[in-house]
């Protein structure tokens, strides 16, 4: 049987399943469709918050991008776990006791303006589509090679597939769909992640693999990794950050802005009763665990394999011919997402780090620049191929990466739709629409939403984890400052909220524009997207932590330059901390 018959029966099998739950579980009132009637069982919510959380960039970008910058694009790992905590810990409890069934709606509440509403909305919107076009990305890519078809008709595809199961089944669809793709994308993940590590090191453990002696060489693995990538120009895999606050700001961006993500957070409204919020939350960490224990591995891993798939005899020797390229390399041809330029004639592939320093050292082996461009988003899904392992395993790979892209894309795009349907119409054009109104109205916000991130996602800002990053980022800086304050503090009125969201999302956003392009278009930037051009070293991805900061400084100072908040919503922002139940998720 072909690989392309057997990744057929793979994805196809899997999303067979997806599309006859979500019309087992079809949305039949807007309590279904936004929060899945308000009774998910915690151990079932946290594998679909772990389904919503591994997103493609988890799956499929985050190990590719350590696996080209090492320990440096460790950040991603740490600010990730480090936000889910804080999310659990922190916003998700509280959130839930309020009982309603979005964010914007809390924020509408809490400080008692339709305004602010509105304004959460727009975050949200940006927000959420920023990230949705990380998925789409994402899921374009894996499309793309295991349909072999090119990258725009694999993002055309991953969309249809989208629209199908979330239009159709809302929350309590997405919710036991979500489940079922958590199942596909842990196995998917873990099963070439031990057999590449039995492959290298013999240990069938992946975490314990990377730091274990590598076989053919006899040292250890990081170390052989090291030896081989510096041989090349590259810094060492294992080599410290230079720019300590860009990585630390970076981390914090992500911290924050993911316990800011509406996708998710909309996740813990779905259980019955507060402490079922927390125990989602600690078994949806559990959930997650089993795959971020794993991307370092799969990261070091895949990044070696590729160096010794192009140098089999060593860096010190020749570079493969082109003509004797594997087979994976010749169908991740197809995709566009691999690239070859013979740039000396010589039909050899040079794949070294074409900087000044290294120079040198090129001219004197005749090379006249990097010859093989390699998109860091397939290296998990070509990981598989790169070691030959078996048919099935490379089938499996192909239905995970799709599972991780649109069970992320599904909350994001149902993120949106609640905001529109519910927040921005019911909450502020026509209160009085009726339940099929608005559900009507919720799937085609999220139909348009579909087409706004598969239109940008055809040329997105960077790798999908980067796009993502982004996302984070403007999370951060709009609506994690409003909701912390919304809980913490009596003192932040309507107008310091509102004042401090615009602040924190006009900063961001003018920021990433600057550098990443206007509303992410293609050459509209302002300045190269490099760290020269950066104000004070602080990329792009880490400017939401900074933008955070200006939220809370405006909001502060607004709120105790006007009137303080009225009475009783002090009072509701003292009960929401103090446990004493909570009703259940609410229309109104």
């Amino acid at each position: 049987m072909s690989q392309f018959a057997i990744n057929i029966i793979f994805v196809g099998g899997s999303f067979l399943l997806y599309i006859l739950i979500a019309i087992w579980a079809k949305a039949g009132s807007t309590k279904d469709f936004y929060v899945a009637g308000g009774g998910v069982h915690p151990v079932t919510n946290g594998m679909a918050i772990g389904a919503d959380w591994m997103s493609a960039a988890s799956f499929i970008s985050m190990a590719g991008l350590i696996a080209a910058g090492g320990y440096a694009n460790s950040t991603f790992l740490m600010g990730w776990t480090g936000g889910y905590v804080l999310l659990a810990m922190l916003l998700a409890p509280y959130l839930r006791k309020f009982g309603k069934f979005t964010v914007p709606e809390f924020i509408g509440d809490r400080y008692y303006s339709d305004n602010a509403r509105l304004v959460a909305v727009i975050c949200l919107i940006v927000a959420s589509v920023t990230y949705v076009i990380g998925q789409m990305a994402g899921a374009g890519v894996a499309f793309s090679r295991f349909l072999e078809v090119d990258a725009t008709m694999g993002l055309i595809i991953a969309a249809v597939v989208v629209f199908m199961y979330a239009v159709m089944g809302g929350m309590k669809g997405i919710t036991y769909t979500q489940v079922a793709q958590y199942c596909v994308l842990i196995i998917a993940y873990t099963i070439p992640a031990v057999f590449i590590s039995l492959q290298l090191t013999g240990n069938p453990i992946p975490g314990l693999g990377m730091f274990s002696t590598h076989t053919e060489s006899g040292l250890p693995l990081l170390e052989k990794l090291n030896q081989v990538i510096t041989d090349l120009g590259f810094n060492e895999y294992t080599a410290d950050v230079d720019n300590k606050l860009n990585m630390v700001l970076f981390t914090m961006s992500l911290m924050i802005g993911t316990a800011g993500l509406p996708h998710v957070i909309i996740r813990f409204f779905t259980v019955p009763k507060v402490a079922d919020a927390r125990w989602s939350g600690g078994w949806a960490l559990v959930f997650i665990a089993l795959l971020y224990l794993t991307a370092p591995a799969v990261a070091s891993m895949a990044r070696l394999n590729l160096m010794t798939t192009i140098y089999p005899e060593g860096t010190a020797a020749e570079p493969i011919q082109y003509d004797e390229r594997p087979n994976w390399v010749k169908e991740w041809e197809v995709t566009g997402l691999i690239e070859f330029t013979d740039k000396n004639d010589d039909g050899r592939i040079q794949l070294y780090n074409d900087v000044p320093a290294f120079e040198a050292e090129a001219q004197a082996r005749g090379w006249n620049g990097n010859e093989l461009v390699v998109n860091r988003d397939i290296l998990v899904l070509a990981n598989p191929e790169i070691a030959n392992l078996p048919g099935w395993v490379i089938g499996l790979i192909a239905a995970g990466g799709l599972a991780a892209a649109l069970s992320t894309a599904a909350g994001l795009l149902l993120a949106i739709s609640s905001a529109v349907s519910h927040d921005l119409i019911k909450g502020r054009i026509n209160p009085n629409i009726t339940d099929k109104g608005e559900l009507l109205a919720a799937r085609i916000s999220m139909a348009v939403a579909i087409v706004v991130a598969t239109w940008l996602g055809a040329n997105p800002p960077g790798f999908a984890a980067q796009v993502v990053a982004l996302a984070f980022g403007i999370a951060a800086a709009s609506l994690f400052p409003a909701l912390m304050m919304g809980i913490f503090s009596k003192r932040v009125n309507n107008i310091g909220a509102i004042s401090g969201m615009l602040a924190g999302l006009s900063f961001t956003l003018v920021y990433i524009f600057v550098y990443k392009g206007w509303l992410f278009i293609p050459g509209t930037n302002n300045l190269p997207d490099t760290p020269e051009n950066w104000v004070l070293g602080i990329s792009p991805l880490s400017i939401g932590a900074i933008g955070a900061i200006v939220n809370f400084a405006v909001a502060f100072v607004v709120s105790n330059a006007t009137e303080e908040p009225p009475v009783e919503i002090q009072e509701l922002v003292e009960s929401v901390r103090y446990p004493r139940g909570a009703g259940q998720a609410q229309d109104h």
